[in-house]
């Protein structure tokens, strides 16, 4: 019922969607829901490792925005019908790493992407979230009010793919991914 609510081939803010309910939405309507946490990325390079780790992509894949077209469409286009996608791209890095015309970039490829499967009348949802740029110095608010700033989160714990969904807890399926490779090849 979530996804009757959104054009089939989009890429937007995820705005008040919640990233469980469109991963149920996905899964209800049997698309490829594929997911990745950018909150630590900070560069181009760290963003397009963590997509390709995350939509578990061929190790050929060339970490730059073509071969992230490339992978998106042509490559999961020749593995025979899909059907559909939701995507989700959280945390989207603000750094002088990771600059606005930088994201905006990025963003131009899933938008190319959903074109691409458009033309192919399959749905493709791209949905976004910004990472809010916070400064490692004391404001000068929280040094007049004497306020001690949080201590930075400790590292997540790596899970073993073990069948529990470690970017969701161990309640929450697997993401599916479109790009496993080796079982096209083993079930061809």
């Amino acid at each position: 019922m979530l996804l009757q609510t959104v054009r089939p081939n989009i890429v937007q803010a995820i705005r008040a969607y919640r990233v469980e309910d469109l991963m149920q939405a996905a899964e209800n309507e049997g698309q490829h829901f594929l997911y990745a946490n950018l909150t630590d990325a900070q560069s181009k390079q760290d963003v397009l490792d963590k997509i390709a780790e995350s939509f578990l992509f061929p190790t050929h894949f060339g970490k730059n925005l073509d071969a992230l077209f490339d992978c998106m469409t042509d490559l999961v286009n020749r593995a025979g019908h899909q059907p559909g996608f939701v995507v989700v791209l959280e945390q989207l890095p603000d750094s002088v790493k990771f600059d606005r015309e930088a994201r905006e970039q990025l963003l131009d490829v899933f938008r190319d992407t959903a074109d691409f499967w458009a033309e192919r009348r399959i749905p493709f949802r791209c949905f976004y979230s910004f990472a809010v740029a916070r400064s490692n110095e004391t404001s000068a608010w929280e040094r007049a009010n004497d306020v001690t700033p949080l201590p930075e989160k400790p590292p997540a714990k790596t899970v073993a793919k073990s069948g529990n969904n470690p970017n969701f807890g161990t309640n929450m399926p697997m993401m599916s991914s479109a790009f496993d490779t080796a079982m096209w090849l083993t079930a061809a």
